[in-house]
């Protein structure tokens, strides 16, 4: 993925991640997400989505905003996370990250969005900000 420069987009929503027991039914209130991600693993079950959806008694990290990646991306192509997130480590930005079939997806915090922009920008990447696109 040398040189290859990628397009982001910033989603309007901010995001909440979620944690649950392995055995916790998908809440139904995820479903009124317009973007949402349920991963149920033999450990956990993890929810990201529109944290205004989210209940206060959830174990969730609130205030992440969401970089979509445009896509979509050949499934072959190495490197694309690793040329956003390295950069972004340097700088102290922590990053969550989601991949579907099609592009990729970085939530960081919504503290740090500014300094993940520049940083991306300085690294050749375009991160579009005016139009807030997505949910």
């Amino acid at each position: 993925m040398k040189n290859t420069r990628l397009h982001l987009t910033i989603l309007e929503e901010s995001i909440g991640i979620c944690r649950f027991d392995a055995q916790t039914p998908v809440p139904e209130w995820v479903y009124r997400s317009p973007f949402y991600s349920v991963t149920r693993t033999f450990d956990e079950l993890s929810i990201v989505c529109s944290e205004n959806l989210i209940p206060t008694d959830c174990n969730c990290h609130r205030g992440w905003k969401c970089l979509q990646i445009a896509g979509p991306l050949n499934l072959a192509a190495t490197g694309i996370l690793a040329s956003l997130t390295i950069p972004l480590a340097r700088a102290g930005v922590s990053v969550f990250a989601l991949s579907t079939y099609d592009t990729d997806y970085l939530m960081v915090r919504q503290k740090d969005l500014k300094v993940a922009i520049e940083t991306l920008s300085g690294e050749g990447h375009k991160v579009d900000e005016s139009e807030l696109g997505g949910i």
